[in-house]
């Protein structure tokens, strides 16, 4: 049988074990991938292939290399904006929502979405956005004060961006047209950047939004550097998975428009227009200066905000002839400045050229609605959907000391699964259930668990696979000693296996970049995304929704933690080759793409919490 302190990785040994940033002139090569096809892509997007696998050697903290480059310091000086606005774009204020007079209790969202539907209008799509991508408290201590918000973002810096089309809404200033807007959270209002032509018909139903989101890599950029593309990218994720989760509250669904292109969601946020160009050719290496071109927007997907249970009539060559139009719109208001100098992390924006999304022929096509398994309410504290949202908070610290039930570590897991409760001749993979269903692909990734603190549960190290048609390439790639066996009282339908006993506390920090929290807690785990293969055979543009799906995964245990009373943080320094090899992976086949913590946290008392808008109800 396995031992865990077997797999302590000799660099980890030495107490002398110092980890500096890794050279400038440090390139990674693809070369240990060559034994897969190269011919499952047209030769121009292997290229694109082939610079995020790059860009992802590139950016992995080492053991032996050092960290990812960096900037090494804060430039507070030039710390971006956290808030964009378009000025003078006419604004109007969204309203703050009271709690509902019949709360929904947290994992009933789960079994079946409410009906009817809410009716869309002014007030249930500020309550959308309430509930999803607000500020939901300000912190305070000494002379520094800083926001929060729903949806959670690495380090804080919040690139994530929502623009929307939307039909005219009867109680709002634009009942009669319909208009284009950007979502101000600092203010919960809309800025309105432009009316498309009244003569033209809006091709979505007329209950429904269109939502844009994208991202703006130098607010994550100017404290990560290179690493910074991961980031954002599990960012989209976690705003994805906090719309879902927001909608299904008011009776609606979402789902992916991912048959758009890349330079048709640049059209729909007028990106030529609004931004100067990124420069052609791209520097070599880092610069430093006043660009202004970093801070652009890069659109990363398109969301259809719907009624459940309907199948919405969506004809993509329609949509795609309303926003050539877009161009000659006459768009208001121009980006405030988010940063005086920058830095140009040029590996970023090269790499994101290469895994644009090209335009495809898929139809649009919304799966059947599968609930979650539920194990009993009971492992649930008495809260509802609209209170686990708002008061989410990343965890600094984990107390040591919680210990967490068995059924309620099953129960997080059974939310995590992509399928939600399936047949006994069926597996785990399409995304059927709660928020998973949003995605147009079937699940790609595979969480890792370090169990530390799980009352009836061996400590150890397990894995949860999500798409149990990998089950074989997963044992086949993993270390051949791992014992694959099921525990204890397993829920029926839970694909979990233990793979070694033992205490992995020191492992599961020191993988983590020697970070406490990992350890810390009830559980830590990475996620471990099928990757290669994926790439090679549908495109680049595959590379950061590989991360989006790991920043959906990271919502559901952040909601979950929260909800049974605890608390959870994403980690996203960890070595991902130290990873690897305590799993026994080799090449690229499998990636560790997102690591998180889930347990007991240690609140800091000396800050002091503020709500998030001035009125009567605090929820800070």
């Amino acid at each position: 049988m396995p031992c865990l302190s077997s797999f302590l990785l000799p660099a980890f040994r030495s107490p002398s074990c110092r980890l500096l940033r890794r050279p400038v002139a440090m390139i990674h090569s693809s070369s240990s991938t060559s034994h897969l096809s190269d011919h499952l892509l047209p030769q121009n997007r292997m290229e694109n292939v082939n610079q995020a696998i790059d860009y992802h050697h590139r950016t992995k903290h080492s053991l032996t290399t050092g960290y990812a480059r960096g900037p090494g310091r804060l430039d507070w000086a030039n710390q971006p904006n956290p808030f964009l606005r378009f000025l003078p774009s006419p604004s109007f204020p969204l309203l703050h929502p009271s709690s509902p007079s019949i709360p929904l209790h947290y994992p009933s969202l789960f079994e079946s979405l409410p009906s009817p539907p809410s009716p869309l209008s002014l007030s249930s799509l500020s309550s959308l956005l309430y509930y999803s991508l607000s500020l939901s408290a300000w912190k305070t201590i000494g002379y520094s004060t800083w926001s929060l918000r729903v949806n959670p973002s690495s380090g804080n810096l919040h690139p994530t961006e929502c623009h929307i089309l939307s039909p005219p809404i009867p109680d709002s200033p634009y009942n009669n047209s319909p208009f284009i807007s950007h979502y101000a959270p600092k203010e919960h209002s809309l800025e309105v950047r432009a009316i498309p032509p009244s003569n033209s018909t809006l091709p979505i139903p007329s209950d429904s939004l269109l939502l844009v989101l994208s991202s703006i890599f130098w607010r994550e950029a100017w404290k990560y550097g290179e690493r910074a593309l991961r980031y954002c990218n599990h960012d989209v994720g976690h705003a994805i998975a906090a719309l879902v989760i927001s909608a299904g509250a008011l009776g609606w669904d979402a789902k992916l428009l991912d048959s758009f292109s890349h330079s048709e969601l640049e059209s729909f946020l007028d990106i030529p227009k609004t931004y100067p160009p990124i420069p052609n050719p791209l520097p070599t290496k880092p610069v430093r200066g006043n660009l202004p071109w970093v801070e652009s927007q890069y659109p990363d997907c398109a969301l259809l905000i719907f009624p459940a249970n309907t199948q919405p009539n969506v004809d993509y060559s329609s949509l795609r002839n309303y926003l050539k139009q877009f161009s000659s719109l006459d768009w208001i208001g121009k980006p405030n400045s988010l940063s005086k100098d920058h830095v140009c992390w040029d590996v970023i924006y090269r790499t994101s050229e290469a895994i644009k999304k090209p335009i495809d022929d898929n139809h649009f096509s919304v799966k059947p609605f599968h609930k979650s398994r539920l194990i009993s309410e009971k492992l649930y504290k008495d809260i509802s959907v609209h209170e686990v949202v708002r008061k989410r908070r990343s965890a600094v610290d984990m107390d040591r000391v919680h210990v967490m039930d068995q059924q309620t570590f099953y129960q997080i897991l059974l939310h995590c699964l992509p399928s939600g409760e399936v047949g006994p001749n069926e597996k785990q993979g399409e995304n059927f259930a709660m928020p998973f269903r949003v995605l147009d692909w079937d699940a790609e990734v595979h969480l890792a668990l370090f169990v530390h603190r799980v009352k009836g549960l061996e400590k150890g190290l397990y894995i949860l696979v999500r798409n149990e048609n990998h089950l074989d390439d997963l044992r086949k790639a993993f270390r051949a000693e791992f014992e694959w066996a099921q525990p204890d009282k397993c829920p029926v339908g839970l694909p979990l296996y233990r793979l070694a006993k033992g205490d992995c506390q020191n492992l599961a920090k020191q993988l983590s970049c020697i970070q406490d929290i990992a350890a810390d807690g009830c559980f830590s785990l990475g996620m471990v995304a099928r990757f290669e293969r994926v790439l090679r055979e549908k495109g680049a543009w595959m590379y950061p929704r590989l991360f989006w799906e790991t920043g959906i995964i990271g919502q559901v245990l952040y909601l979950e933690a929260h909800a049974v009373g605890i608390s959870a943080t994403g980690i996203g320094c960890y070595f991902d080759d130290a990873v690897h090899e305590v799993l026994g992976l080799e090449g690229t086949e499998f990636q560790s793409l997102y690591h998180f913590t889930v347990g007991g946290p240690v609140v800091d008392k000396r800050i002091m919490s503020l709500p998030a808008y001035p009125g009567p109800e605090l929820d800070a």
